[in-house]
């Protein structure tokens, strides 16, 4: 749970960036990588208390430990030339594992005012990593404030979104968990919660289980951007060595042989001007990146593997080739339930309206119908400012999804597979 403090000094952080750093998400990589650097100089401090040798600001990187640069003899432009030069030297420094840095890759300093730095460092010097337990949380929150990455078609999920998804899908401890366009890592982490929340919050598992649990999650972005967010997010939450690949999903072919139990995706809606060009290993030909993507996952999952993903209107009716096609070989082999969702769930980022395709290789060849739940309120308002209401459609969904009865509620219905064949485009309409 976020505490009040927390949260104030991450609010504090960003007032004091905005006026040098407009963009959010420029914001909260100034503020990520500041925390890291603090955080390396308390382990280095602890380490030294403890009887030890600090050991990532040593030798030639000792200038710029976190206590050197507050030095009270260090003048504020001798301050920026310091903070600036350690930003970009850090992914050099081989005292630091490569966790790290990978974090502070391609890391500088965007402005030029000593008074703001200042006072921005004095705020990161109040979070202390003995509170890492706290941190996940406040790291979550600000990453809350980024929303959509520009014209790439991909907007922040919201948490509640992501949690009913995590608890339809229902990943097992055992489970290898994929997200194939993994942003901040919101879904890992949500799907890693899941796990700990049905094991008594961790204290069922064996110290082996939970470290192979922790193996057992990857994530692939195309961002280096996103990628050192989700590095950072996942470190925050435990995990040591997180595996989070820059990756082209869609066109690379290095990682195409890996398969996985569990993949839960956002993936980008639009497709760039030109389209794509994939490679020819999937099986529907096309160049929008929201066909690939889904065909991507379901080819990539085990026998009897699982999957959830947020797909926009295109890939429910749109009647161009590659669409149905999509569509088609989604109901012959994979598909067994469809989610609509109310527009207005992205907000205040787009209006746009999706739905969540759930896939499950077992299921859907068990079954020769199709399950369709209609979402009109997930518990939030759909205009720009999402304030809280009492209707909430979601517990009703997840009841129903869970069960598979439909009988008794006004939300869902079975839709067999012949009757949405009949049509020849394969409509998932419902």
């Amino acid at each position: 749970m976020l505490d009040q403090e927390t949260k104030r000094r991450i609010d504090s952080c960003r007032n004091m960036l905005v006026g040098k750093i407009p963009d959010p998400k420029s914001q909260v990589e100034q503020i990520t990588i500041a925390l890291i650097y603090k955080f390396m100089d308390d382990m280095d401090n602890e380490a030294v208390e403890m009887g030890g040798k600090a050991s990532f600001f040593t030798g030639d990187y000792a200038k710029y430990s976190w206590t050197a640069i507050f030095d009270p003899r260090i003048g504020g432009h001798d301050l920026l030339k310091l903070y600036g030069e350690a930003l970009e030297k850090m992914n050099q420094n081989p005292n630091i594992p490569q966790l790290f840095r990978n974090i502070f890759n391609n890391a500088y300093l965007p402005y030029r005012d000593p008074e703001t730095l200042k006072l921005f460092l004095k705020e990161i010097d109040n979070f202390s990593y003995s509170h890492s337990e706290k941190l996940g949380d406040a790291f979550e929150y600000l990453l809350s404030f980024m929303g959509t990455q520009g014209d790439a078609g991909q907007f922040r999920t919201p948490r509640h979104i992501i949690d009913f998804i995590a608890e339809v899908v229902d990943p097992k401890k055992n489970e290898t968990v994929l997200d194939p366009a993994c942003g901040t890592a919101g879904f890992m982490i949500s799907a890693y919660k899941h796990i700990l929340k049905n094991n008594d919050g961790g204290k069922k598992l064996t110290p082996d289980e939970r470290k192979r649990l922790i193996n057992n999650f990857i994530g692939y972005d195309i961002s280096p951007d996103m990628v050192r967010l989700s590095l950072v997010n996942l470190y925050l939450h435990g995990f040591q060595d997180p595996k989070i690949f820059e990756y082209d999903t869609l066109t690379s072919e290095e990682r195409w042989d890996d398969t996985v139990d569990v993949i839960l995706a956002n993936p980008p809606f639009m497709t760039p001007k030109g389209g794509i060009r994939p490679h020819k290993r999937f099986a529907v030909q096309a160049n929008r990146s929201e066909v690939l993507f889904v065909d991507y996952i379901a080819e990539h999952l085990n026998p009897g593997g699982r999957a959830g993903i947020i797909v926009p209107e295109g890939i429910i009716f749109q009647s161009n080739n590659a669409y149905k096609a999509l569509r088609k070989m989604l109901i012959d082999d994979y598909l067994w339930a469809v989610v609509s969702l109310p527009a207005g769930v992205f907000q205040p980022y787009s209006g746009v309206k999706t739905s969540i395709l759930l896939l499950d290789k077992r299921k859907s060849k068990e079954s020769d119908s199709i399950l369709f739940v209609k979402v009109d309120n997930d518990g939030f308002g759909l205009g720009a400012q999402r304030r809280t209401i009492d209707k909430n459609d979601l517990p009703e969904a997840l009841k129903v999804l869970e069960s598979g009865d439909a009988d008794n509620t006004e939300i869902a219905h079975w839709v067999e597979k012949s009757k949405i064949e009949e049509s020849g485009d394969w409509n998932l309409s419902g």
